[in-house]
């Protein structure tokens, strides 16, 4: 799997998903609703993402944010 994601992205995407699982602790009204699993998956992915480099999207378009990536 090569990388198609710079570091600036994956280290927006690890604050971003922070932010996510901060907010669906930190309300006690998200964590029955759908709201808390819709931020706790779009906060996984963005982790799993950043950690392998790797976004699947961006290959669909065709995107690539690192300087030196094959």
């Amino acid at each position: 799997m090569t990388t198609n994601m710079g570091k600036f992205d994956r280290a927006l995407r690890i604050l971003i998903a922070a932010a996510l699982a901060v907010l669906a602790f930190s309300t006690g009204t998200l964590e029955s609703g759908i709201l808390f699993w819709v931020a706790l998956a779009v906060a996984a992915i963005f982790t799993l993402t950043a950690f392998v480099g790797n976004c699947p999207i961006y290959r669909i378009i065709g995107l690539k944010t690192c300087r030196n990536c094959g």
